[in-house]
């Protein structure tokens, strides 16, 4: 826009300028040009006196001589022998003397310049024609300069109006770049960002709707975060009762895997509660070195659900999580999707169902398959859409869209299709870079993976017990 705004100006600047400093510059010449031959004709109409009182030569040798230009032989004086009256010419004639029998004044033009013929009668029959020369250089004295004058002050003017569309522009600019800036931090979270109401009408007006926006948009959130923090605090009760109930259990396995369960989900409330209270959700990790390790997270909540896949005669399989595997997300997060994925299992399964978890670590990302061998799901894309359930009892949805949120954040993304056991695989792929890639090179890279030994292999898994 500001670009735009001095072209126009400097367009319409340029036309103007054109338009009036041709015709001034065409008139300066013309009015040095009959300033030229004005001077002329006073020059010559001074011997006019003269000559209407005495044709003597010697006399008009001397009124030639004292004239303004007779010294610098500029002027001549012609009078034709009339009466007994012998010719006289005086001075250099640059006219022939068969072309100075005239009647009225008039200009001719002559090697070097131009001379003025003025006639003037000495008597009844008698004309005498004074000749004045006038160089070419005092036809055009002050035009050069005049028009240099003249382009300067329209350079000048062209100049001045670029600068003040510039400044006009700049205004215009600056508060439609401040609005997309703050548009950018608040999509990026930043929920402070607001614009000076300034500038023109229509921009004044974008600003005060944005700000206007922002402030509903802040307002919508907190109102989000108490309901969560209000519906989170509703479990409180249920958690009580669940947890006095466990003490009665007395000892064992299953008693003290309960009571481990219980203590978890009342962590994980008191967890939602502060974080919808203080805004701060809990998503990818901040900086360098934070994170987690895959492996051991995949270990502790392997050995958690071992105790009900025991119980219910499920074989397990997990493999890749011999060595350290450092990924990018809180570990809370990654607890979370990965108890939402083997909640899934147990849910959606048959008792005796296998399952397996899977993790292949690359220079750039890391995978994390969960997979079964149960029916499967007839439609991925619907079960990956939030709230929208499996359709049975205690299904909310919210499952596979935390793990695809998890994965997301880092620059991944989440596929369900068929495992190898003859169920459902999850695929989490996590960015370790955090960049967010094409989907069409995220499978071409997978596909390259899948070459190196990144596909799932279970030569190196072990059983739970």
């Amino acid at each position: 826009m500001r670009w735009a705004l001095v072209k126009v100006c400097l367009a319409v600047t340029t036309m103007v300028v054109v338009a009036f400093a041709v015709p001034l510059g065409l008139v300066i010449k013309e009015m040095a040009r009959d300033r030229a031959f004005s001077n002329a004709e006073r020059t010559a109409a001074a011997l006019g006196p003269t000559l209407s009182i005495t044709t003597d030569r010697d006399e008009l040798a001397r009124a030639l001589a004292t004239a303004q230009t007779g010294a610098e032989d500029r002027m001549s004086v012609y009078v034709p022998a009339a009466g007994g009256n012998p010719e006289i010419r005086l001075g250099r004639l640059r006219v022939p003397a068969d072309e100075l029998d005239i009647n009225r004044a008039r200009a001719d033009e002559v090697p070097g310049g131009s001379v003025w013929l003025q006639p003037i009668a000495v008597s009844t029959d008698k004309i005498a024609v004074v000749e004045v020369f006038v160089p070419e250089a005092e036809v055009s004295n002050g035009v050069t300069t005049a028009w240099i004058v003249l382009a300067g002050v329209g350079i000048a003017l062209i100049i001045g109006s670029v600068a003040v569309a510039d400044r006009l522009g700049v205004r215009m600019v600056q508060p439609a770049q401040r609005l997309v800036g703050a548009a950018h931090e608040l999509g990026e979270g930043r929920l402070g960002a607001r614009v000076p109401e300034d500038g023109p009408t229509e921009l004044r007006l974008a600003a005060i709707a944005f700000n206007s926006m922002a402030d509903q948009v802040v307002q919508l959130l907190a109102n989000e975060r108490e309901l969560a923090a209000d519906l989170s605090h509703r479990l409180r009760t249920p958690l009580t009762v669940l947890r006095l109930n466990v003490a009665s259990l007395g000892t064992g396995t299953a008693a003290e895997q309960t009571r481990v369960a219980v203590e978890q989900l009342e962590r994980e409330v008191d967890t939602i509660i502060r974080t919808a209270r203080d805004a701060k959700p809990q998503t990818a990790a901040a900086g360098p070195g934070a994170g987690c390790d895959a492996a051991e997270v995949i270990r502790e909540r392997m050995d958690f659900w071992s105790a009900l896949a025991e119980d219910e005669g499920r074989k397990v399989r997990v493999a890749g999580i011999d060595r350290p595997v450092r990924l990018p997300v809180a570990r809370g997060e990654l607890v979370a999707a990965l108890d939402a994925l083997l909640g899934n299992v147990f849910r959606h399964t048959p008792e005796g169902t296998a399952f397996a978890v899977d993790v292949h670590s690359g220079e750039d990302a890391v995978i994390v398959l969960v997979s079964d061998a149960g029916p499967g799901i007839l439609d991925p894309e619907a079960a990956m859409a939030r709230g929208r359930g499996s359709g049975s009892d205690g299904s909310t949805g919210l499952g596979l869209d935390i793990v695809r949120r998890l994965a997301e954040s880092t620059g991944g993304d989440v596929r369900i299709g068929s495992s190898v056991l003859g169920g459902t695989e999850v695929r989490i792929w996590v960015q370790l870079d955090g960049r967010g890639p094409r989907a069409g090179h995220r499978a071409r890279g997978h596909r390259g993976r899948e070459r190196k030994g990144l596909v799932p292999t279970f030569n190196r898994s072990r059983s739970l017990p």
